[in-house]
């Protein structure tokens, strides 16, 4: 980021960095970094697979590749 408009670059990774922290790091208390990875994991499975997006139509994320592949044309 050391350029003018350089911080829309990444703003879907901003994004989820911020709601990760204030969806899940800010309400965790973890005293070893195995415990850490473990609750990351567990917060990208939730994202992925259970957690709505009102940009995807209300959809997960997990879903959205396949809806490509359904309808009319599938095959």
């Amino acid at each position: 980021m050391d350029g003018r408009g350089r911080a829309l670059d990444n703003i879907f990774v901003e994004c989820f960095w911020r709601t990760l922290k204030y969806e899940w790091l800010y309400l965790n208390d973890y005293e070893r970094v195995r415990d850490l990875r473990c609750g990351l994991r567990e917060y990208r499975d939730f994202c992925n697979d259970k957690r709505l997006q009102a940009s995807l139509n209300y959809r997960t994320p997990r879903e959205v590749p396949f809806a490509d592949r359904e309808g009319p044309m599938a095959v």
